[in-house]
């Protein structure tokens, strides 16, 4: 069950980064302050929900680094509408398996 929460901290941690990311970007190219802030707003929001896991601070972010990437990919791919070529799957296992040692063997 801990497992499972701190994995949902991570889902919507994720989404706010790239969501943030995503606003600022959008604001910087089209010239809209608005976004921008929003964008502040939610990759500060990010920093907060994420470090509500209590963690030792690598293993937090070791962890979460594979949950971005999984979602970083997935936004890329159905949000801007991006071709995701194979070879970037292939190196989203290797980070997710690299958040997997992280999880349940790095003590």
């Amino acid at each position: 069950m801990k497992n499972l929460s701190a994995l949902c901290v991570f889902l919507v941690s994720a989404f706010l980064e790239v969501g943030g990311d995503a606003l600022v970007r959008k604001g910087l190219r089209s010239a809209g302050a608005g976004f921008i802030i929003a964008g502040f707003l939610a990759l500060g929001s990010y920093g907060i929900v994420v470090n509500s896991v209590r963690w030792d601070f690598s293993k937090l972010l070791g962890v979460y680094i594979a949950v971005f990437a999984v979602v970083s990919t997935l936004f890329g791919r159905y949000v801007f509408h991006e071709s995701i070529p194979n070879v970037r799957w292939v190196g989203i296992v290797m980070i997710v398996c690299g958040g997997l040692v992280i999880q349940f063997w790095g003590k």
